[in-house]
């Protein structure tokens, strides 16, 4: 047995935890490891906030979120998260209408300790709660030091999932994709 789902949502602040949910959700139903649950969505969280920030231009978007003149044809101010889970991984993806990734985006080097980590995860609940304006800080730097407001989010999803691509869909966004092998609780629906 498996679960295959897929949503599309407005790149909102609210979406971010919707989408979180629905996986939490899910995963608790299949009897996914409480730990691995957390881990991908956490993931899951920094890839939707990646969209909403990033994932297309706003400039055009009127209050209704009308068509402007300004606003590439590309851009559905929507973004869609797509799930699925198995009996060996649970595989997630982000697709937003944005302009995408750099073509070269240099990796921050991978000196993370425990501590750092839960640090990490504290600031990201903080940031969830207290979410800054869309469009505050540019798309993607090269690099950006450990100790910066911003930018962490594409590093953590590389940290708690075990395979991660970061892609473009040739004019319309990037995508970010990500799994993870599962731990089952006993008597799991799904479990191998």
């Amino acid at each position: 047995m498996s679960i295959w789902w897929s949503l599309h949502l407005r790149r909102e602040a609210a979406s971010v935890p919707l989408a979180r949910r629905f996986l939490l959700g899910t995963m608790e139903t299949a009897g996914v490891d409480p730990d691995i649950s957390f881990d991908l969505s956490v993931a899951l969280s920094e890839a939707c906030a990646n969209a909403v920030e990033h994932g297309g231009d706003r400039s055009g978007l009127g209050e209704h979120g009308d068509c402007g003149a300004e606003r590439p044809p590309a851009d559905s101010g929507q973004y869609r998260v797509t799930a699925y889970l198995d009996g060996e991984k649970c595989r997630i993806e982000v697709a937003d209408s944005g302009p995408g990734f750099p073509a070269r985006r240099a990796l921050r080097p991978a000196a993370h300790t425990e501590h750092a980590e839960h640090i990490e995860r504290a600031e990201h609940i903080e940031r969830a709660q207290h979410p800054e304006p869309v469009g505050a800080q540019p798309a993607f730097a090269a690099y950006i030091p450990c100790v910066a407001e911003s930018g962490r989010g594409l590093d953590l999803i590389e940290q708690l999932a075990d395979h991660v691509q970061f892609g473009n869909r040739p004019g319309r966004g990037a995508v970010v994709s990500f799994d993870k092998v599962l731990k089952w609780r006993e008597g799991a629906l799904l479990m191998v």
